[in-house]
């Protein structure tokens, strides 16, 4: 099978679940009874950055929050499948749209409900806090926690390899 950071090189488009992946797996929730999710700021920054690369990134989350929405909206990403009941339907809707084989897909998921996504994808990735099945079939195990900067030290990781990663003092943040 080999080391997963030979697979980097062959990445064109990055997929996330939300809840354990992009937020943590422990939420508060609002009186409503709305789960109240936070963000790794340096999350958002690395999807900015892929976004700007002009790599396809989704968002395939089975929750149905609008705010989860906006958040990545705002961050460049134009692909986002919300309350997606079938992932692999959303992934190949997805993948369909930007011409990516599964081998070009980077997909990271922390739970059953990502299993297909996961078993289908070039490089499935999962975070260190993740189901015991999706660690089993994950090509890589990070040592971050969802919602901990997982995504991006993944993002990071490819873009390095693909000689993308930008460090300069004269690289603007903007936001979408």
């Amino acid at each position: 099978m080999g080391y997963f950071k030979e697979d980097l090189v062959h990445i064109k488009g990055f997929a996330f679940d939300v809840d354990g992946v992009l937020s943590k797996s422990i939420q508060t929730l609002d009186e409503n009874g709305t789960p109240m999710r936070t963000t790794n700021i340096k999350d958002g920054y690395a999807i900015v950055q892929a976004v700007k690369m002009g790599y396809p990134v989704a968002i395939i989350t089975g929750g149905r929050s609008e705010a989860v929405r906006k958040r990545f909206e705002a961050l460049g990403v134009q692909d986002i499948f919300i309350g997606a009941n079938d992932k692999v339907a959303a992934l190949d809707q997805w993948m369909s749209k930007h011409e990516l084989t599964n081998q070009q897909v980077l997909f990271i998921g922390d739970d059953i409900p990502d299993y297909d996504v996961m078993k289908r994808v070039g490089l499935p990735v999962c975070p260190k806090d993740a189901a015991p099945e999706i660690k089993a079939i994950s090509r890589h195990i990070s040592n971050y926690l969802g919602g901990e900067g997982i995504v991006r030290d993944m993002i990071e990781q490819v873009l390095k390899v693909q000689e993308k990663w930008v460090i300069s003092k004269d690289t603007p943040w903007s936001s979408f």
